[in-house]
């Protein structure tokens, strides 16, 4: 029960986004708003999320992840409630939507990232990793889900789906609260000036690897929800497909990237060699599989190929989860694994607009500018990223356990 608790957290935080998707053509008819206009219910979640994260890090840290959690769940559930009504009762819909997504960004600051913190501080060694693989499963089940939900919950009418949103943060809440017990040893916080040379410290010996860990995490969220708002689009404008089939369609590259991410989660263990290897065959077939989708047209051709881009994700991010929770001792676990929540919702509130922009470009020039981005990614990991022995502990710029905390 504690890992379903601890599971719950990027599930719900998941559906914050993704089960929006589905919905925004019918957001975009309805209240006669433009492309851009559109993908912002995306961006300002997200970017609020990005803002606020590092802060909340600091003080689960000094505090408690279970004392930040709890009422950012409520906060988020709350944002959900005021985005529906102000989609269903408010006139001027469009900025109540904004104005509730926002407050649902904030909400989400002190969710998922403290959870990947939380789930550092409860387990350790290979069961770590494990645990991590199952976080970012759920993280994926959520993406899953979330567009057959979206799908289903707009038969009713396209902005129901804000209203699932305090119902499911709740339940979460209530597993968090009844479930997670943290140690009551907790040792006192150190003083600020203190905390902030540590951290200072942290980045001036392992920033390297650790932005360079940090920009392969935020580019697999990047590519995921630029490519599912492109996806979301055109099959309803080229495939004329919508619906409940068209949340099928958009789970189906979800569906392998969380059947990816379990199964690497379960098998990496703390052999940061293997983490590399996974991490560059990772960046290598997204690379491939969006250089290919220029030549394809059809969708069933499409969707495979796209797969291979969502079997490269699900290599990535369960390493990159496992290699910056480790990164850093407990008492500041929480800044450090927020500041990779913050790149991560910045992924996500870029892709959609960029990917709108590049759609309108040009559909070639759009695939292969992800292909290229990718492509310069994986050749930072395999630069800067440096492992030597399967047990770390004779690494260079190496993401491992660490005496200098």
């Amino acid at each position: 029960m504690i890992i379903a608790s601890i599971g719950s957290i990027p599930l719900i935080m998941t559906l914050g986004n993704s089960m929006l998707i589905p919905i925004l053509p019918e957001m975009k008819s309805a209240l006669k708003l433009s492309q851009m206009q559109v993908s912002l219910t995306i961006t300002v979640f997200s970017i609020a999320a990005a803002i606020f994260i590092p802060l909340i890090g600091y003080l689960s840290d000094r505090f408690s992840r279970k004392l930040i959690i709890i009422p950012s769940l409520i906060l988020f559930g709350l944002g959900g409630l005021i985005a529906g009504l102000g989609a269903a009762v408010f006139p001027h819909a469009y900025i109540w939507i904004l104005v509730g997504r926002t407050i649902q960004g904030i909400g989400a600051a002190g969710t998922s990232p403290i959870a990947m913190a939380l789930t550092g501080d409860l387990f350790k060694g290979g069961e770590q990793s494990r645990v991590l693989g199952i976080y970012e499963a759920s993280n994926g089940l959520g993406k899953v889900l979330s567009p057959i939900l979206g799908s289903i919950l707009a038969l009713i009418v396209w902005y129901f789906a804000f209203f699932t949103f305090p119902v499911l943060s709740l339940i979460s809440a209530l597993l968090v609260w009844i479930f997670i017990k943290e140690k009551s040893n907790r040792q006192a916080p150190p003083p600020f000036g203190k905390y902030v040379r540590g951290l200072l410290s942290v980045f001036k010996h392992e920033g390297r690897w650790l932005f360079t860990t940090y920009l392969a995490g935020g580019t697999c969220l990047f590519t995921l929800f630029g490519i599912l708002f492109y996806l979301s689009d055109n099959l309803e404008t080229e495939y004329k497909i919508d619906g409940v089939l068209k949340g099928l369609i958009l789970a189906i590259p979800l569906l392998v990237m969380v059947t990816t991410s379990y199964l690497t989660g379960s098998k990496i263990g703390k052999n940061l060699e293997r983490m590399k290897r996974l991490l560059l065959l990772g960046f290598l077939l997204k690379t491939l599989s969006y250089a290919s989708l220029v030549f394809l047209d059809k969708l069933i051709p499409f969707l495979a190929v796209l797969a291979l881009s969502s079997v490269g994700a699900g290599l990535i991010l369960p390493c990159v989860n496992s290699i910056i929770t480790g990164a850093v001792g407990k008492e500041r676990r929480g800044f450090v694994t927020s500041l990779y929540g913050s790149v991560r919702f910045l992924g996500v509130a870029l892709g959609p607009p960029i990917f709108s922009r590049l759609m309108d470009w040009s559909k070639t020039g759009m695939f292969l500018s992800i292909a290229s981005f990718t492509l310069i990614v994986g050749l930072l990991v395999l630069l800067l990223l440096h492992v030597k022995g399967k047990d770390g502990k004779e690494q260079k710029n190496t993401p491992t356990r660490y005496n200098y905390m």
